[in-house]
């Protein structure tokens, strides 16, 4: 590793691309680096390195007005207005998330009494519930999920669909409905990764099911590809089946870029309908990457206003080439968002950022 970090040249080759997360079981799942491996090489890593660093690290650089990991000097404009929502709209938007967030549990608690759970692989599973329990855990969802993006600050949603017979979102989802009644329903939504806010936003669109991967057991044979391919073929194949909501990219960056796609999701060989986020911002950025969760929650909380633009692309039908082959079949879906959404296609991943996260800390460890 302290070699990885020397090696910031510009003569030095591009970082590998992290295998796919299809078994489980890759280098993206080693450890965090320990910070003492930062502090023993703090001494290779000078501030202008930070330069090289972003070069090579450019899909988790931030380049809002907080600076590098949102320690960056601020003017004294920007410290007063800080100052003022610290006090002012920061506790209120504390108390109102946390209350939405309350009555949630707790109507998922009432919904579930005296219903026993799917243990399926130790793990309670309720996302094929049905009857009103589901009908109220659902719209409720939506709209306390809207409910908290409009506390935070996001009081508007700019949606556009790429469909060329739409025009208004009311006629999108008609459309949309209509196409997966006739033709076939996709297996799951893909969408690029920026910031836990994606997970606000889709629970409001569309109420989908979600996959994290859990701590492996010597009882797991399955790995998380083929939980992940069963469910995306089965919500392909019963319409009553939750839908899948997968993050092919693996780790969120600056929502400038799109790293490689693991093909999890395309495995399964179903359509699926792709969506881009983007977060527009003039001081603070929402974007998660190379921030800590307290300090972003509270800038978030500080910023009066929050932008959320929203890219839907039509279903994608794989072609029998793309069936056969899941890696030509995510990379052809990555192409497409990219140049729907703009977005610069990068070939680092996981492992990369964790190396960008250590040696920025050795920078601030040097301060």
């Amino acid at each position: 590793m302290e070699s990885e970090l020397k090696d910031l040249a510009p003569k030095s080759t591009a970082p590998s691309q992290p295998e796919p997360l299809d078994d489980g079981s890759t280098k993206d799942d080693r450890p965090l680096l320990k910070p003492d491996s930062a502090t023993t090489d703090s001494n290779t890593i000078s501030k202008p390195n930070l330069e090289e660093l972003e070069k090579k690290y450019a899909a988790y650089v931030r380049n809002d007005a907080y600076g590098v990991m949102g320690r960056g000097e601020l003017p004294w404009t920007e410290k007063v207005l800080l100052g003022i929502a610290f006090v002012t709209l920061l506790p209120v938007r504390v108390v109102a998330a946390m209350t939405i967030l309350v009555v949630y549990y707790l109507i998922c608690r009432v919904c579930t009494l005296f219903l026993a759970p799917n243990r399926e692989d130790e793990q309670e599973d309720y996302a094929h519930m049905g009857g009103w329990r589901r009908a109220v855990i659902v719209q409720s969802g939506r709209f306390l999920s809207r409910a908290l993006l409009f506390v935070i600050g996001f009081y508007w949603i700019d949606e556009t669909y790429r469909n060329p017979f739409v025009d208004e979102k009311s006629d999108a989802e008609t459309v949309c409905k209509d196409q997966f009644e006739e033709g076939e329903r996709p297996g799951a939504i893909v969408s690029n990764h920026v910031s836990y806010l994606d997970i606000l936003y889709h629970t409001s669109s569309s109420f989908p099911s979600f996959v994290a991967k859990r701590e492996s057991k010597s009882s797991d044979f399955k790995g998380v590809s083929g939980v992940v391919n069963e469910r995306v073929r089965e919500a392909h194949q019963n319409k009553f089946a939750p839908m899948m909501m997968l993050f092919p990219e693996g780790t969120t960056t600056n929502g400038d870029f799109l790293l490689p796609f693991k093909t999890g999701a395309f495995l399964s060989k179903a359509p699926v309908l792709p969506v881009i986020l983007r977060y527009p911002y003039q001081r603070f950025s929402p974007a998660w990457d190379s921030i800590s969760g307290v300090r972003h929650v509270i800038f978030l909380f500080c910023q009066c206003v929050n932008h959320i633009e929203v890219t839907r692309l039509p279903v994608y039908y794989p072609s029998q080439q793309e069936k056969d082959d899941p890696k030509i079949y995510a990379d052809n879906v990555r192409r497409l968002m990219a140049c729907e959404g703009n977005l610069i296609l990068s070939d680092i991943g996981l492992a990369e950022k964790r190396v960008y996260h250590t040696a920025l800390n050795g920078l601030f460890c040097q301060q």
